[in-house]
């Protein structure tokens, strides 16, 4: 089984959370590092998946083909709008 292909973005995120604070607390115990400055290092880590994962690519649902034609039928109709007021005035 490829675990790369079967898991999403947001699956990896939520990996990279507790990673990031897990080797926070690694660093802090094998370094002269203090534990909770590594602890703060991968809180700020996982604060920047966090981050990412909700205002940078919050997961959105897939668009019908119904909803994309009504929004070009839209446009066109907007646009023909646009080129009647200019072009009857």
């Amino acid at each position: 089984m490829d675990l790369d292909s079967s898991l999403t973005y947001y699956d990896k995120v939520l990996v990279a959370i507790p990673a990031s604070l897990g080797g926070g607390i690694i660093i802090g115990l094998v370094t002269s590092v203090p534990v909770l400055v590594g602890l703060l290092a991968g809180a700020l880590i996982a604060t920047v998946w966090i981050y990412d994962a909700t205002f940078r690519n919050p997961p959105r649902p897939s668009i019908s083909t119904q909803a994309k034609l009504a929004t070009v039928v839209w446009h066109l109709f907007l646009g023909g709008l646009l080129v009647a007021a200019f072009y009857l005035n």
